[in-house]
């Protein structure tokens, strides 16, 4: 790996670390003050990440100028669509299945997913 696809993981993963605050909170709250269902829960918390990471990714890991952002703020959209699929079934296999803590399942599965998504946004949403 070279320096600057290291660095940019690096970045991304900070990033990601503060979209976990984001998620967990989102979830946190949707989950055990209002009641929703778990996945609801988990993928509203997971979509309010999405929104923060891509600004700061956008503006701090890969220091894209890009005019269109709309488009690119789709494409990581998509990206982070199929991680929620990923996250949520990587969840529902630990805590349904495996009986594991639905939060210790939801630390795995966003550890698994964030290799996943600096791929996708490395290859796909902020290239050029």
């Amino acid at each position: 790996m070279n320096n600057d696809l290291l660095w940019k993981f690096l970045k991304f993963g900070v990033v990601g670390f503060s979209g976990v605050f984001v998620d967990f909170g989102i979830t946190w709250i949707c989950r055990e003050k209002l009641r929703l269902n778990q996945y609801l829960a988990n993928s509203t918390g997971f979509m309010c990440a999405v929104v923060s990471n891509y600004i700061f990714n956008r503006i701090w890991t890969f220091e894209s100028h890009d005019p269109s952002v709309m488009m690119q703020f789709s494409k990581f959209l998509i990206a982070s669509l199929i991680g929620l699929g990923l996250n949520n079934g990587i969840i529902y296999l630990l805590n349904e299945r495996y009986r594991l803590n639905f939060y210790l399942a939801k630390i795995v599965a966003t550890a698994g997913v964030t290799v996943w998504n600096f791929w996708a946004n490395y290859t796909f949403t902020f290239t050029g």
